[in-house]
């Protein structure tokens, strides 16, 4: 600090103007706040440059002429506030020049200046502005400018908060040459299909005429995979052993069961719920031929159903398909549309054709839209539930349609007794909900009773339509990842303690309730606003009963 007051005594010295105790303070303030060494500072005798003009004080990140002398000499040149910039007051700053003792400096070219050490206290949310060094320097004469080497666009700075009075700003001194570029955003240079089909459809949809001389269209499951791992960005380490099992030659199926039961990804679904159902081969290479063979019996069967047209197949079967079509998810967009309905429609008929033991029952329908839906968006990049399948490519269409036929029918070969006469697999699943009610929560069970409920009163929609009724299917689309991961099982018994967890969930509303208040809660269970979490606890709930009771069936009986 005491070179700083030579430096000081030695302008007060040479010039007319008064070097102050603040002087003094507001100079160590500034050297302490760059950081500066003492010896970086050098003092130069005004008039020592060619045309009078002061000197810069060398190593210093902008001009400390007004420092030194008060009043420039040569007014002629270029004019200076007549009160130290470094004091507050606004005024113009020029940049240190570089062709004067550079090497005393340590820089090989000019930093960019700072604003006063006084007004960055006074106003410290403040952005250093670059723009200063160009409208400084445009008041110094053409012969003494400093020329700056051109800077790529993208290392300028520009800081368009705050500038100094009287400085024009950032924006506006930057020529539209220097400009920033815009890269183009990831929506713009990654382009959807117009029909909001995903770009590799050509390759997933292959004509099979290479395999088996069929003309029926095929997935190569090759192709399948890569339209599952859309989003390469994705490196969890879930969404990895996903990939990794669904990518084996022959996939391990009880290592993908203990995977998708807390959930599979979407890019994964469509391909894991066909290997979990049994329709898709585990083994890579007898893909191909199964799944031409299985189309092209989907498309055999539905030739000869429809042979006459609809006059000539069974009436009152048909009517009641036909009726119960339009009641299905009546407030999704994708449900309403002809072509969905006419694709159901036809599912639904062949299937109850080809099981006479059962025919068609009301909940049928319910039970092919989550796979409708999952197969829809293989080969989509818009939302599902939205899409107009019309705009599908007709090879597309017969694909999802054949594909959703066949994972329908693996499905009910499960549960196909609660579809044939009577239902006997229903009213056991009812019975076994009972006794485990009484189990886990004897309270809520005593009520009912006490107010005249059976449990086959609400409970037999829930079984018989996989309480898809009583949560959206976005949600029902998750909870099936657990029910298949189940196996056999998942559909019927685990969905009995997932209907007992259900159930069980509501316990302290519906012990406030009467008989007329409870039928009309259970009817319109409050499940529009349950997300993913919501799910996975029931789903886990479930699982710690059937842990505890399932293969303990005295533990249900006191």
């Amino acid at each position: 600090m005491n070179l700083l007051q030579v430096i000081l005594e030695k302008a007060r010295e040479q010039s007319s103007w008064k070097v102050t105790d603040v002087d003094i303070v507001s100079a160590v303030g500034l050297l302490s706040d760059l950081q500066l060494h003492p010896s970086s500072v050098h003092v130069v005798a005004a008039g020592s440059t060619p045309g009078g003009v002061p000197s810069n004080v060398v190593g210093a990140q902008y001009s400390y002429t007004t420092l030194i002398t008060s009043k420039i000499l040569n007014k002629e040149a270029h004019s200076l506030p007549s009160v130290p910039s470094y004091i507050g007051q606004p005024g113009n700053v020029s940049k240190a020049t570089p062709s004067l003792d550079s090497s005393k400096s340590g820089h090989s070219h000019p930093l960019p200046p700072i604003k006063n050490f006084n007004a960055f206290m006074q106003q410290t949310d403040n952005e250093w502005d670059d723009a200063l060094d160009d409208v400084n320097n445009s008041n110094l004469p053409e012969e003494e400018k400093e020329v700056t080497p051109d800077v790529p666009v993208f290392q300028k700075r520009v800081h368009t908060k705050t500038s100094r009075p009287g400085t024009p700003s950032a924006l506006e001194t930057n020529t539209p040459s220097e400009q920033p570029v815009q890269s183009p955003r990831p929506s713009e240079s990654k382009r959807k299909n117009t029909n909001g089909l995903k770009d590799n459809i050509p390759d997933l949809v292959t004509d099979t005429k290479k395999a088996d001389a069929s003309n029926t269209s095929t997935l190569d499951p090759s192709n399948l995979l890569r339209s599952c791992i859309q989003d390469v960005d994705k490196v969890d380490a879930k969404y990895t052993r996903f990939k990794n099992i669904l990518s084996c030659s022959n996939i391990d199926l009880a290592a993908l069961r203990e995977l998708s039961w807390s959930g599979i990804p979407a890019d994964f679904r469509p391909m894991a719920w066909q290997i979990l159902l049994g329709y898709l081969p585990c083994n890579s290479d007898r893909r191909v031929a199964t799944l031409a063979r299985k189309r092209k019996e989907y498309e055999d069967g539905m030739t000869a159903a429809y042979a006459r047209g609809t006059a000539g197949l069974d009436q009152t079967l048909w009517h009641q398909i036909h009726i119960d079509i339009p009641r299905t998810n009546p407030g999704i967009p994708l449900y309403q549309s002809e072509a969905t309905q006419m694709c159901l429609e036809r599912i639904l008929y062949l299937w109850s054709i080809r099981h006479p033991a059962s025919g068609y029952v009301q909940g049928i329908n319910d039970l092919v839209t989550p796979f409708f839906h999952v197969f829809l968006s293989m080969y989509i990049d818009d939302e599902a539930e939205t899409y107009d399948v019309s705009l599908l490519p007709k090879e597309v269409l017969s694909v999802i349609e054949a594909d959703s036929f066949w994972c329908l029918s693996k499905l009910l070969d499960g549960i196909q007794d609660n579809y044939t006469f009577a239902q006997p697999g229903i009213q056991r699943q009812i019975a076994t909900l009972k006794e485990l009610t009484c189990r886990i929560d004897a309270p809520l069970a005593m009520h009912l009773q006490n107010e005249g409920i059976e449990f086959i009163q609400f409970a037999f929609r829930w079984i018989n339509c996989l309480l898809m009724r009583e949560i959206s299917l976005r949600n029902t689309v998750r909870m099936w990842d657990t029910y298949l991961a189940e196996g056999s099982e998942g559909f019927s018994e685990f969905h009995v303690y997932v209907c007992a967890s259900f159930l069980a969930t509501w316990s302290v509303q519906l012990k406030q309730m009467d008989f007329q208040d409870i039928m009309i809660f259970l009817q319109q269970v409050p499940t529009s606003n349950w997300k993913e979490k919501d799910i996975e606890l029931l789903l886990s709930q479930a699982y710690m009963w059937k842990s505890l009771f399932h293969n303990a069936p005295n533990h249900l009986k006191k």
